[in-house]
Parts: structure tokens; sequence; C-alpha cells
């Protein structure tokens, strides 16, 4: 029933009784086919990923810009795009914002907008629903009329694309609400779920800045965007959000990308139509008004990141446009009025690279097919790069090849500007038909040149402009060391046989070739290997010269088998050939040359190297053979064309002492059976080494070497040695013979040459005072002996029988006798009798010297036994050391007590007693302070323990230690004298009783001194000042001394209470006594004063009737009120900025009035009205009643003080403007004068000042534009001109100043000196200087006389073939008439139609030739004038330069100064100790401690301190010089590769100082570490590592300025670095401060490990002006030479060979001078007549 009651017209009911019950008749059913939201919300994913391979991100932005630039198209003002990043969460993001200050969107616009395909075309308007017909924009060069929102979907796909919502914000012009609309896939679901229409929604119409509707939690960013709208005339707001998380890390990580690629999308729209060609000034007709800016904002700390797209400097279009070198510019007309314009750009090779621009999206080119293998320039991408409307797309690339080399089609970019007559895809990146249209035939294709289009064949135009590009500006190979000019016999053509010039190196594709490098040619007949003998390039040139081809002349290698030069193009050197194939190569040629000797012996008797054969051997035969290197025998030399056979010579060598002696010598002939043999040699018999030699020879000049080398030879060292022994000879015998010992007979036998030879193996001699050999010629030789003592063999000791006795501390004696075997005193070198006592410790050994006697007496030392108080028996061993054969002998030895003095013993005895007190030795004893121990006596013993006897000779050994005054008589008796104990019972002391003969006998005892009865009372204070108010810290302690003042234990917790202590003013109240067991003392504490006058107070102590005062000094209390000493009478009258006449003086004071000398109170001065500064005297506001309060603060504490007022007066005498006057609407022409320039200095009253010194106003004058307040260093000075009496007092005037020559913008600034730091500088103010009146025509360069001949070829016609008149390839016609040798003028004259102007014409003379022949003669005649003249001129500038400088140097004191820089050389500086032996190796800086310089002594300390463990690191270029230090020190060598350093350029202030100002005043000096470095080498590399290591630490004075600081950064919420001062100290960044790890050591302590210091600031400035001295020395020596050259060439001028030349020089001019005369009719005749008729043919 409800359904029922749903119907309308129009629709109709069916009813049926089942679902699938038949139809009786045919029905109609009404359908709706919407399309799905998927079509809008994901239209963009599919149109930009056809971007090519591109991100497509960049496109999408692309698309809102279009809308911006259509928006803004019609501003008169600057067109502004912003986009806006918002990545911050916090602040609701991420979120994208487009935005422009555009005409705006009515309801209806921004209701188009959002349907889906609504073109522009067919846009209904505001207020009828009618079509509004499109009308197109009118042309405009390059076709940027913005007119690129043409389809109705890019925005669409575009925001959703980029993310899932939008909201659009516009305000019309002219309109008050803001009209707001929101679009989002979360609303179609929602739609789609509830059944709603989907394509439906509303516009918000709201006031501007109206952020009520905006979610605060969710898009805070909403309401600045709003809150921005109020004051804006018209605007457009795209805000997108639900951005793509992989969109958002996009933009964040590739900023700089996608910026880049924008900037190249609308290049020529940010730039104007001529791009941004950095190359020449920009003109005003074509500069744009758009403004393209996006802000990326992110979370905090990050710092946002701003980039305008005309600031980028490294997009395609920026890059193609800067690194052209030609443009060839056309046009394309086509059917209607279609149009493109077109621009290509040639990009040539230079040197060894290509010029063309790096594209990162390049692909690489895989042909290499031409002369030059670099890599292409262009690769793969496409030729053009396509603008619609000026906005950029892609094209594809035309495969054609032309005339010119391949590689060069690779070296231009296009630019194509195509209007909108040519259809494109929605998305703008790909034409339709752009190609098929301009290759249609109605196409009509002009070229552009200098603004006239010319129609052309453009395929020939482009070839032509091509090849010139190429031959212009290719640069590819480059000549170095030039040899000269030749002329090649080689070439066909005679016109190029000359000149050639001759080139000792060239470098080519990367790589150099030099004169004698071997090369392999490559695509020649046949392929060689060579050395470069020289390189050729075609013309004439001096020095180096870049080309693109030449010559090369090659030596063929190896020169032993070819002796042939070839000359070949340096394009056919194969660059891919490795050097060890060319020398791989040489190497099999050469091995076709001998290369060694076979030798060999047929008969099997081989001699061997260095080997000896007995004199009389024979050698030989022997056989010798030829080899190559392949192994292969040989005769003959493999030379093509000859015959050269090979022979052998051998010699034989006799090394004889007097010199070598050739012993044989015989030539080898080659046999076919048995090669080169020689007949054995029979006559070797001198003993001594021989060589045998066998060279290789040739058969026809028997030389030994070929092509340099020499052929094979062969050595064979041998010797010839003596032969077997026929006769013997007896040699001399040694004499003396010893008893018992072996001698021998030397016997010299002979060969039967007489050489000494060895004996034979079976000989027999035999000996009886004759010598017998049975067998040879003389078998026998008498001798004779001379016969002595023997070898020693026994010892004899005496005394031998009892045994000797000796007394202790005594020596013992006995004779010894050294024995031969037969009882014979015997003698022998170094023959030592040996001593050793046993049966003791410590007993001495001694010997005694027998080598000269074979006797001796041996003498002991002094025995020296510990103790004996019996006789001993000792034992004494004596031996032979050197001779262990002879037996030891033992002799005893008794020894008894000594009888000397060996024990003292002390003891106490009281006179008429017989108690007897002994003393120990070291013995302690307790007595009494101060008394007297006397009654000592001592004992005297023997080493027995014997009581020696007390005799005057004995006792007047004794010595004590605590008196010099002995008495002798009481000594004698035994007595001691009395001893005094000291007075102080604080240690212990040292007694000491001593006997003294040939030893000591010590006896010691110590004395410790006790206390006496107590005396008196003792006080300790431990500080004896106070504050009045406070109480005094530290205790005060009381003890009991007896009358020495030693402390006493008598004191106890009892007395605690007996105990008074009182004083003037003392509070008892809170007065407090305590007992301290530990110490045995009482602590009086919290003692406090309350009133009374300030100074010393007597404090009471008193005990029984002991009584004990100290005084303590009473100091002011803490302050608490501020007074005025002096009170001024009010108000005070004061003159701005020079302070008060008389200052006001205040007093810190306490509760009680007094003064307080407290320093920690800061006392500030508190203007209570604005715009005063009382800390630098200056006042911004004048007139009326200002007040000043005095306050004062300690920590947080407030201190009141008093109120002083003020009246404020301008100072008239201060000056605070510079005004300038001069006639702005003149003309400034270069050269003239400049109009008048009024300076007026106004002072604080606005009245100007008088009494300024001209001397001290300046006048500034510099090239360029206003920059800044300050002119730069370049900027000239002029002075103020003298005042007229006319003038004013008041004015200042700079009159007749020149107006610079060159023409451009100037800036002028004046400034007035107020003192030697401070000074007032007026404005910059931009003046305009133009070119002054045209009065001639001259080239920027002197052109050579031109010579030209009646010829066919134009290049023999032509007049000129570049002149900087901009006149080019100026031309003869042909056949043009002329007399042959005469000198025509060429005058060149401007035609200007003023005719007040006159411009003298430019004369420029050239001759006439009727053929090319004398032509080129008189080319190079006049060649060779125009060098003779400009060096002539270089001569006269060198000896004027030399004058100059020589007048200079006469007032120059060089000694002087070079003693100077001496002595600040040698001064001791301080130096880095740290040892740095990687310094020097490649990539390597060195370590850090001799990287930088610091020059204050203690800044150097605490800095080198802080950095401590980086000092000794070595900082490397590259990671693997890092890595190679690293392995070579098995990684104890620590490193830092720069590569890896990140660094950031910082000029952030001190952080004390916030937007130039200072947040509170710092004291202490405070600046950044980094800045104190000095470093003398790697200045950029040392910033980035110091910068890394030292952060933003800073250095100050001392400690407590330290804390200021750092208390003064953190309270103004900032972060503090870490702070050093000089005195060493350091607070870290956290705070910390204190201990001995933040305190540095002194600088000696550090070893070495520190900064050292530079050379004085005057050595720089010394060693600046010998430098300029030594120039001048060397200026001066070159002319001494030149001068002595001239001299010597004027010599030689008075030769009479140079007389005899001059004669022969007259009579030649003479007979020219009669030639010259008959030439010189017709020459007059035709310059008068007529010129040449000239064509000039320009290009």
């Amino acid at each position: 029933r409800g359904e029922i009651d749903e119907l309308v017209d129009g629709k109709t009911l069916h009813l049926f009784e089942s679902a699938n019950q038949k139809l009786t008749a045919a029905t109609e059913e009404r359908i709706e086919f919407l399309p799905h939201y998927h079509t809008l919300v994901q239209c963009g994913m599919y149109e930009y990923y056809a971007s090519e391979g591109q991100k497509a991100l960049p496109y999408a932005f692309a698309e809102l810009i279009d809308n911006a630039l259509s928006a803004t198209a019609r501003n008169s003002g600057i067109r502004r795009i912003e986009i806006r990043l918002l990545f911050d969460e916090s602040q609701g993001g991420p979120a994208v914002v487009v935005m422009d200050n555009g005409c705006g969107m009515t309801s209806k616009q921004l209701n188009n907008w959002a349907v889906y395909r609504l073109s522009k075309f067919i846009r209904e308007n505001d207020y009828e629903s009618k079509i509004v017909l499109y009308v197109r924009p009118d042309p405009v060069p390059r076709s940027l009329n913005s007119d690129i929102s043409y389809f109705g979907v890019g925005g669409k796909q575009a925001v959703f694309y980029i993310g899932q919502s939008v909201r659009m914000i516009s305000k019309p012009a002219g309109s008050p609400d803001v009209h707001e609309f929101v679009m989002s896939k979360e609303d179609f679901e929602r739609k789609q779920m509830n059944k709603e229409v989907i394509y439906s929604g509303f516009i918000r119409n709201r006031k501007p800045g109206d952020y009520s509707h905006v979610n605060e939690s969710e898009e805070q960013f909403l309401r600045s965007i709003v809150t921005e709208e109020e004051g804006k005339e018209s605007f457009t707001a795209v805000v997108i959000t639900r951005v793509q998380q992989e969109h958002v890390t996009f933009l964040k990580h590739n900023f700089s990308l996608w910026t880049r690629e924008l900037a190249h999308t609308y290049h020529y729209y940010i730039h104007g139509v001529d791009g941004n060609n950095q190359k020449k000034m920009r003109i005003n007709d074509h500069v744009s008004n758009i403004d393209i800016q996006i802000t990326l904002l992110e979370r905090s700390p990050r710092i946002p990141r701003v980039m305008n797209l005309r600031e980028v400097e490294n997009d395609m279009q920026t890059l193609y446009i800067n690194s052209s070198f030609s443009t060839f510019e056309f046009k394309a007309t086509g059917a209607g009025d279609s149009l493109v314009e077109g621009l290509i750009r040639y990009h040539p090779f230079l040197y060894d690279r290509e010029t063309y621009p790096v594209d990162p999206y390049a692909l690489e080119d895989e042909d290499e097919d031409c002369v030059i293998l670099n890599s292409e320039a262009r690769g793969k991408r496409p030729i053009f790069e396509c603008f619609w409307n000026g906005r950029f797309e892609w094209c594809s690339r035309p495969k054609k090849a032309g005339a010119v080399p391949l590689e060069c089609y690779n070296r231009i970019s296009g630019v194509l500007f195509a209007n909108d007559r040519f259809q494109v895809s929605t998305n703008k990146l790909t034409f339709m038909d752009l190609e098929l249209q301009l290759r249609d035939n109605n196409t009509i294709f002009t070229r552009v040149h200098n603004g006239q289009e010319l129609r052309v064949k453009i395929e020939r135009e482009f070839t032509n402009w091509l090849k010139e590009c190429h031959e212009r500006f290719d640069k590819q190979v480059m000549f170095q060391g030039f040899l000269g000019s030749t002329t090649r016999t080689d070439v066909a053509t005679k016109r190029l046989q000359s000149p050639w010039a001759q080139f000792h190196t060239i470098k080519w594709d990367g790589k150099t070739y030099k004169k004698g490098q071997c090369v392999k040619s490559v695509k020649t007949n046949p392929v060689f290997v060579g050395s470069i003998v020289k390189f050729l390039l075609y013309g004439e040139h001096e020095g180096d010269v870049y080309g693109t081809g030449g010559y090369v002349q090659v030596a063929l290698e190896p020169k032993e088998l070819y002796d042939e030069l070839r000359i070949i193009p340096i394009s056919k050197i194969d660059r891919l050939a490795a050097a060890a194939t060319i020398k791989k190569k040489i190497e099999d040629e050469l091995a076709k040359l001998p290369d060694q000797l076979r030798v060999t012996w047929p008969e099997g008797n081989t001699w061997a190297e260095n080997e000896a054969r007995p004199a009389g051997t024979p050698m030989g035969p022997v056989k010798v053979e030829i080899l190559n290197k392949k192994g292969d025998s040989m005769s003959r030399l493999p030379v093509a064309g000859t015959t050269k056979k090979l022979l052998i010579e051998l010699k034989v060598i006799w090394h004889s002492p007097k010199g070598d002696v050739q012993t044989n010598s015989h030539i080898g002939v080659h046999s076919s059976k048995w090669e080169y043999w020689f007949k054995p040699m029979e006559n070797l018999s001198k003993l001594g080494k021989y060589t045998l030699h066998l060279q290789t020879m040739l058969s026809d000049n028997s030389a030994s070497e070929w092509a340099g080398k020499r052929l094979p030879n062969h050595t064979l060292k041998f010797s010839i040695k003596e032969g077997e022994a026929v006769s013997f000879v007896l040699g001399i015998i040694s004499s003396p013979v010893h008893v018992g010992v072996p001698f021998s007979i030397p016997l010299d036998f002979r060969d039967e040459f007489d050489y000494p030879t060895q004996p034979p193996c079976d000989i027999k001699p035999q000996l009886e005072l004759k010598v017998h050999i049975p067998g040879l010629k003389q078998d026998s030789q008498s001798l004779q002996i001379v016969l002595q003592p023997g070898p020693p063999h026994t010892l004899v000791v005496l005394p031998d029988g009892d045994v000797p006795s000796v007394e202790n501390r005594t020596p013992a004696n006995f004779r010894v006798e050294v024995h031969d075997e037969y009882q014979n005193i015997t003698t022998q070198p170094k023959l030592t009798v040996r001593c050793q006592l046993l049966g003791a410790p410590d007993l001495p050994v001694d010997v005694v010297d027998c080598s000269n006697t074979g006797s001796g007496l041996l003498l002991t030392k002094p025995l020296l036994l510990k103790t004996v108080n019996a006789e001993q028996i000792l034992t004494a061993k004596f031996n032979i050391p050197n001779h262990r054969t002879v037996a030891c002998v033992e002799r005893k030895l008794r020894v008894l007590p000594s009888s000397r003095i060996s024990r003292l013993e002390v003891y106490r005895q009281e006179e008429g007693s017989d108690d007897v007190m002994v003393l120990q030795n070291a013995e302690r004893i307790d007595w009494t302070a101060g008394d007297t121990l006397g009654n000592l006596r001592f004992r005297l013993y023997d080493e027995g323990n014997r009581l020696v006897s007390l005799r005057p000779k004995l006792t007047s050994m004794i010595k004590v230690n605590w008196t010099a005054d002995i008495n002798a008589e009481e000594l004698s008796q035994g007595k001691l004298p009395p001893l005094s104990v000291p007075s102080q019972a604080q240690r212990e002391h040292f007694y000491h009783v001593s006997f003294h003969d040939q030893h000591t006998v010590n006896f010691s005892f110590i004395i410790v001194p006790r206390p006496d009865e107590p005396e008196r009372l003792r006080v300790n204070l431990s500080e004896s000042t106070v504050k009045m108010g406070e109480i005094l810290s530290g205790n005060i302690y009381v003890e009991l001394v007896d009358q020495y003042g030693n402390k006493t234990d008598c004191l106890n917790a009892d007395i605690v209470k007996t105990l008074s202590v009182s004083a003037d003013g003392l509070d008892k109240s809170a007065l407090a006594i305590e007992w301290q067991a530990s110490s045995g003392r009482l602590s009086v504490c919290r003692v406090r004063f309350v009133g009374g006058t300030l100074g010393p107070r007597e404090l009471c102590f008193k005990y029984q009737d002991m009584m004990e005062f100290v005084r303590i000094e009473v100091t002011a209390g803490p302050p608490v009120q501020i007074k005025l000493l002096e009170k001024p009478e009010m108000p005070l009258q004061v003159v701005n900025g020079q302070g008060l006449g008389a200052p006001l003086v205040v007093q810190l004071c306490d509760e009680w009035g007094n003064p307080s000398p407290d320093q920690r109170i800061e006392i500030m001065m508190k203007a209570l009205m604005p715009n005063i500064c009382t800390k630098l005297h200056v006042f911004a506001q004048f007139g009326g009643v200002h007040q000043l309060q005095f306050r004062g603060s300690f920590g947080r504490k407030g201190i009141p003080g008093p109120v002083v007022k003020l009246n404020l007066i301008p100072d008239p005498n201060k000056p605070v403007e510079l005004s300038i006057k001069y006639d702005s609407a003149a003309s400034l022409r270069a050269g003239d004068i400049f109009p008048v320039f009024t300076v007026i200095v106004i002072s604080e009253d606005g009245t100007p000042v008088r009494n300024i010194c001209p001397a001290n106003l300046s006048m500034l004058l510099w090239k360029g534009t206003v920059s800044g307040s300050y002119p730069p260093s370049t900027a000239s000075t002029l002075k103020c001109s003298k005042r007229k009496d006319t003038e004013n007092d008041d004015c200042f005037c700079f009159r007749d100043k020149q107006i610079p020559e060159l023409a451009g913008q100037y800036v002028v600034q004046f400034v007035l000196a107020l003192d030697e730091t401070k000074h007032l500088w007026s404005k910059q103010t931009p003046l305009n200087v133009v070119a002054n009146k045209a009065v001639k025509l001259a080239p920027e360069t002197p052109a050579s006389t031109p010579v030209v001949s009646n010829s066919s070829n134009r290049t023999n016609r032509t007049l000129l073939d570049s002149l900087n008149l901009k006149i080019m390839d100026l031309a003869l016609l042909e056949n043009s008439p002329g007399v042959d040798g005469a000198e025509y003028i060429l005058q060149f004259s401007a035609e200007i139609h003023q005719k007040s102007v006159a411009i003298a014409p430019y004369i420029l003379p050239l001759r006439f030739c009727n053929d090319a022949e004398n032509q080129k003669a008189i080319v190079s005649i006049s060649k060779k004038k125009d060098r003779l003249s400009q060096t002539v001129l270089m001569y006269q500038e060198f000896f004027d330069t030399n004058n100059q400088l020589t007048s200079e140097l006469e007032c120059r004191h060089c000694r002087f100064w070079f003693t100077i820089l001496t002595k600040t050389e040698n001064q001791p500086l301080r130096k880095c100790g740290i040892s740095d032996p990687f310094k020097g190796s490649p990539q390597v800086l060195g370590k850090v401690g001799h990287l930088a310089q610091v020059e204050d002594d203690d800044a150097a300390k605490v800095i080198s301190w802080h950095i401590l463990g980086d000092m000794d690191c070595v900082v490397t270029e590259t990671t693997s010089a890092a890595k190679k230090i690293y392995d070579d020190t098995q990684g104890r060598q620590q490193v830092i590769p720069l590569e890896t350093v990140f660094w950031r350029p910082n000029d952030r202030p001190l952080p004390h100082i916030r937007n130039g100002s200072p947040l509170f005043r710092p004291i202490g000096n405070p600046e950044f570490v980094k800045d104190m470095l000095i470093f003398p080498e790697h200045v950029e590399s040392c910033n980035k590592v110091f910068a890394s290591l030292l952060g933003d630490t800073i250095l100050i004075d001392d400690l407590d300025s330290a804390n200021h600081y750092r208390r003064g950064v953190v309270q103004n919420k900032m972060q503090c670095p870490t702070l050093l001062t000089r005195q060493g100290e350091r607070i870290r960044s956290n705070g910390k401060f204190g201990g001995l790890q933040n305190k540095a050591p002194s600088i000696e302590k550090l070893r070495g490990q520190v900064f050292g210091a530079p050379l004085p600031k005057e050595y720089n400035r010394i060693r600046h002006q010998m430098e300029l001295l030594q120039q001048c020395r060397v200026a001066m020596q070159k002319a001494s030479e030149v001068r002595s050259e001239y001299n010597s060439h004027l010599e030689h001028l008075q030769s009479p060979e140079m007389k005899q030349k001059q004669q022969d020089l007259q009579q030649q001019e003479q007979e020219l001078r009669e030639l010259e005369e008959t030439l010189g009719m017709c020459f007059w005749h035709c310059r008068a007549a007529y010129f040449l008729n000239a064509k000039p043919e320009f290009r």
C-alpha cells in the first residue's frame, strides 16, 4: 500500500504472482546509470601511471599549479602561488595546501570545478545558466599565455591522487563572502552506504576569517589558513588532507628532486621567454612576475624548508641554457593558426669531456661508432622538450643522420613551444598530433636570426649550423709542447703541404700521448706498433691549442727490424690497446734477432765457470752456436732487403798483476756441418785468472752492435793453478823454542814451473837437526834453535812451615814463585797468582803479577772479621787463573782478636750513689719537658770485650750531638755533658754518642718529652670574622696547656659547667659549649653578635683563675636596603647620550644601617618609562620627566632602593643621519662629471650639525647594485670638496667628481667618521651610468693588415673573417679589378640619424694581389711585421715596468725586514709534540693535533685537554685511506675519514644572542672555541673535522663567569653547550663541574699533546712585503739579463760580418725603393680613383 502511494506521474506499477511469471506483453523499465564514485576518486591513479617511468607526484602538483596560473593570468602585480606541505601531525596533518592570489571562484564556478570532464569550453556563467563561448587569449611569445586549465579533469585527478579529501576555499574579487566546498572519498562511501545521491553537496558561504566550522582536534592547521583570509581581495586555496603515506615519505626525502622537476616544468613561466640565462642580463620586457614558492613544515624542532622555484639553479632547462654555445631558432606554421616555436642548442665537446648536462633520467647509449670514443652526450634521450601553452611535456627522438660527425647529433638539445592548436592527452604528458602536423607538406618553416624571420630549407640550414658549431666549438684534442712549423711533402695537395704545426704531446679522451710513447694502430693495413715521433696539426699555431683532429708520426717498432716512419690520423691510434699488449708484440718481433750463444765441448773436456786447471792443461776444441729467443740456430740477421752474415770472435785474456794480456785470438766462420769451431789452445801456463770472450760480429764491417744493441756474446771466467811438486825449500823456524813445547819446521814445495804447490800425498820426512826427503833433487837442510824456560808447571808459596798469626783488621803477607816442569822459574804474559782466604764470610781476594819476574810478595787486604772473641784458623788458597793445569797450594792462617775499641756503653749514676742505670742502644726515654737529664757516664771495650782504660788520647775521640761544649777533664773521667730536654712535647728527639778512630763506634737513645702541670687556657679560632646578626662559622676550641704551651690531659666533661664566655653584644642565648672526648678539648659554637659598632670585639673565656681573650672582627650584616648618599635636586637635567653631570652614589646597608661591602649584589637602574637605555646613555624619547629606580637583587631576593627623576634633553651636536641632495634627474654619461652631491649632517633635535670636519666625510663609489648597509672592499673613496664662501656652513659638497668611463649600474654611499671605530653611514643610492656620445669606430683588438688576391677561391678573397665590429666574412667579389701589390683602404662608417653626433670611421688598410702565391708571401711578411710591432711594444712595457720597479726598490730596506723576519722565525714557539708518521701519505691530512694552531697558551692548554683523546687521531680524505692505516697498524691507530663526517655550515651566534640582541649581559668574554683555531692548510676540511669534534663548545675567562653565563642561558630556556675556562676548568653541557676529570693539568703534563702556536701576525705582514721585494728583485734580474743580451747584440751588430750584411741590405733596400716608386704611382692612383668592389656575405 505504501509503495502505491509513492507512485507519481510517468511511473507504471506491474503486479506479478511470482518472480518468474511470464510477461503478457512487452514493457519498458526506467533505469539510472550514474558513474561509480571511483571514477572520480581513482581517476588520477591511472592517468599519472602513464608518466613514462617518472615519479608521478610532480605532475599532480603541476595540475594544481596550472589552475593557479589560469586564475592569476589577469593579475597586474605579482602572481603568487604557494604550496604548503603541512606534515606536523600535532596540528592535524599531513595535508597539502595550494594557494594563489588569483581572481577566485564564485559559487557557480566552484560548482563547475566539481563537475568531472566539464571543460572550459562548455561551462556556464554565474547568473544565467547558459554556456559561455570560450575566448582564446591573444598570442604571446612562446605561447606563455597561462591558459593551461583546459579539460576540467586535472584538478580532480591531482587531489585524489595525492590524498582522499579536498577542501576548496575561494573568494572572488569584489565579493565580501568566502565560498567553501568539501569533497572526500569518505563522504562518497557514506552516501553510497546510506543510498544518498553521491554527486551532490553543499557550498558554505561565510565571512573571511570565520573558522567556527573547523574541527579543532583534527584540523588545527586549517584555522591559521582561514585566519589569513582577512584583508585579501581574492584568492583560492586547495586543501588536500588524508595524504597517502608513500607520498608524504617521497615529499620529505626527495624535496630537492621534485621541486627541481617543477622548476624544470615551469621554467619559462618563472624566468620569462629567454629562460634562466645566467650569461647575459635580463631584458626588462620579458621579466616574469610569477612567484611559485614551496614550504615544507614538519614537527618541531625540525626547521621548515622553503624553496622558491625561481631560486632553483640546477633544473634541466637552466643547465641546457647555460651550457650551450650556440642556438638555432626557428618557427613552424601549420594549418589554421597552429604555431610551433623551436630552439636547438649546441653543447660542444670541450677538451676532454662532453658539456651536455647530465640528466638523471638519461638512458645509456651503446653506440660507439665515432672518432671520439666517449659516452654520447644526450644518449637515448629525445632531442626536443615540448611545451604546450608554455608547459613542459616529453617528445620522441628523431632518427636522422647528416653530413657532420654522428656524435654531433648527440650534442644538441631542443625546446618546442606549441600553442593550443595541437591536441594533448588529458594529463598533458603526451602530444597527440604534433609530429603529424609538423610533417605535413603545408607546414612552413622559418629561421629566426637576430629577431628576423627568414623562410629557408630548414634541413639544409640546420645541417650548416650544426657543421659550423662542430668546427667552431668542439675541442676534442689538446695539442701541447709546440715544436715549430714544418712542411709535409707527402701530402698530394700542394696548398695543404704547409703550414703544419708540430707538437710534443696531446691529451685526448682523458688520456695523454707523448713523444716516445709506444702505440698501436687501428684500421691500418697492416696493423703495426711504433713509438710517437711528433704530432701534426694543420694551420699556423703557437703554443698549446685545441683541435678536432690531426696526425701523428710514428717510428715503427722494433727499430732493430724496421727503419721506417709513417704518418697516420690521430683517430687511428688504438686507445684500447694496453701497454702490455704493445710490449708483447714488440717482444715477439725482437725474438727473431740473435739472443744468445750456445757453447759446447765436443771432446767432453768441459771447462766450467770459475774452474781452476793446472798450468799447461790444453783448452778445447770449442763449438759455438748463435740462437734467437725462440731457440733456433742462425747465422744471418733477419733484416728485410739485406743479407748480413755473422761471425764469432774468440779471445782469451790473462788478468796479470800488471794488466790484461791477450793470449789467444781467433775468428770463427759458420759451417753448415759443425757451426762455429775453434781448435784446442795449449799455451795456458801462467798462473792467474783468465777470461774467454766469444763475441758475435757482422761479416761486412766487424761490428759487434746492431741497431744500438750489442750482439750476443759469451764470457767464461777460469783460472790456472800450480802443478805437482818436484822440489822443496826449508822455511824460517819461529824462535825461540821453549823447554817441553813442540815446534814446527815449514817446507815449501815447487812444481815444474817453479810455482809453489802442495806436497805429495805419500811424503815421509825425517828430522835429525836436518830435514831429509828422499826422491827430491835437494833432499836435506840443516837448522838452528834458541831454548828458553818452559810453561808454568808448579806453584811455590813461602813460608811453608808453622802457621803464621795475624791480628784481626791487619793484612797478611806470603811469597810466591812459579816453576816450569824442571823447577826453573818461568815467566809468561798475564801470569798472575790469586790468593783466596776461606773460613769466614766476606774475606778478601788478592792477586800478584809474576809476568816479568816469575815470583812476587803477596800482601792481602786487612782482615775484617765481624766478631772475633778468640783466635780463629783461616785457609789461604793460591792458584794461577790462566793455568788451570798448575796445582793449587793451601796455607793455614791464625787470626787473633783486635785490640781496637769496638763497643761503647752509656749509663747514669748519681753522685755518691751505687745505683747504676745502664742505657740500651736506641732506647726510648720519657722525661719532663724543659727538665735536664744529667750524671751520664760511658765505658769503652775492645773486640775481645775487654774493658779499656780511659786515657785523654782515647776520650778526646768521644763526640755527642746535643752540645759542642765538652769538658775534656770530665770526659777523661768517663762523664758526659748534661742534656737539656726540649720544652715542646710534640715529637721524639734523637741523641747520639760516638767514638771516632780508624773506625767509628756509635751509641744512641731517644727522649720523648711529656707535658708539665697545667698553667693557662689556650683558645683556637677557625674563623675570626663574622657578620652582624650572623653566627660565626666554625667552632672555637678551648684547651689547658702547661707553661710551655703543651696540651695537658686535665680537662673533662665536668668543666663545661664552670667555663664562662663573655663579650659586648654577645647573644648568650644562642651560645653552646660542648665537650669533645676524642680530642680532649672544649668546643664553643653559635657565637653571634647583635647590635653595637662594627670592628673588633674582645671575647673572654674564664676557667677557675685562668682567663684568655680572643679578638673577632665584626662586619656589616646582609644588605637589606639601598640608600642614596648625596641626593641631588630633582629633576636632573640630562643631555641625551652624555650621561649625568655628577655620578649618583648609592650605598648598600644592613638592618642596622651599617654600610655593606657585599659585591655579589647586582644593583640595576630600571626606567619607569619606556625607551630609556641606562647602560649606553642613549635615550630615544625626549621631553617630560622620566624616573629611574635603583633596585638590587641577590639570587631571587630583591632589595628596594630610591627613585631619581630625570628631564631628558636631545643633543644638538650628535650626528644621527646623513641627508643627501643631488640632481637625480641629471643624465650620468660615462667619463663626464657627477652633479654636485650635498651632504647635511642631521643631529638628534633635527637641526644641522656644523662642527664637522670635512676630512671626516667620504664618498664611496662602486659598480653593482644596492645590497646591504656597507660597501664592498673594492669601492673607490672620494674626499669632500673645499667649501665655497657662498655655501652654508652646514652643507658639505662633493664637486667635480668624474663619472666612471665604463657604463653600467653604480652605487654611491656617504660615510662620516665619528671616531676611529664608529662611522655614520648614509643610505645607498643607485646610479645608472649610460654610454657617452659615440666618437669613433674601433675594434676591441687591432686587426692585422688583410691581404687578398684575385682568385676563384673564396678564402683568398676574404677581407675579414671575424672582427668585433660584428662584421662577419667580408669578402671581395670574384674577378674584382685591382693592381697587383697595391694597398687599398677599407673604411667602416656608422650611419647616425642625429646630425649633432659625429663618429670617426674605422680605417683598415689592405693589400691586393693577382694570384694566391704572391698573397701567401705578403701574408707572411705582414704577419711578421705585426709580430715585430707587438714585440717592440712588449719590450717597451717591460723596460718601463723594470724602471718603475727599480725606483720602488730604492725606497725599500730589504735587509731591515729580513732581519726582523729571521728574529721572528727563531723565536721559541709552542709546538705539537705528537709524532705524525702518516702525514704526506696519499689522501691523508695528518693528525688532529697538527691540523690547528691556537695563539693563546691558556686556551691551547684547555682545548687540547678537552679533546685529548682525539689529538692523535689521523684525518683522511677517504674511507679507503683510513681503512689502510687501520689495517697497517692492526687497529691500534684511530682514524676519521672526511667523507663520513656530517657537517652543516653553522653561523649561529652565541646562545645568549637571539635575533641580533643579547638576552643578558655576559661576563668573562665568551667565544666559540672553533673560532679560536687557526688552520695553516686544508681550511675547509679542518672546519668539518673540528666542528664535529668541538661542536658549539665555548671558551670563557673563569669558573664564576662560566656559571653566570650558563645560568643566564638556561634561564632563557636555551640549551647551553660545554663551557671551558682559560684557567682550565670545564662545565659539561649537563651542568656538571668540579673534580679532577673536569680540571685540566698543567701544559707540561700534557707531554706535547697540545696545539702549536702560530707565527706572530707581524710575521705574515713582513713575509708579504718580502715576497713583493723578491718579485721586484727577479724583475730587476730579468731586466739586467735583457740589457746584457741587448749590449751583446749591439756588439754583434758592429762586427765586420754584420757591416757587410748592412751594406747588402742597403743595396737591396735601394732596389726595393725603386720598385716601390714604380708601384707607388699605381697605388696612389687606385686609392684616389675607387675602392675595390667588396661583397659582404654574412653568416
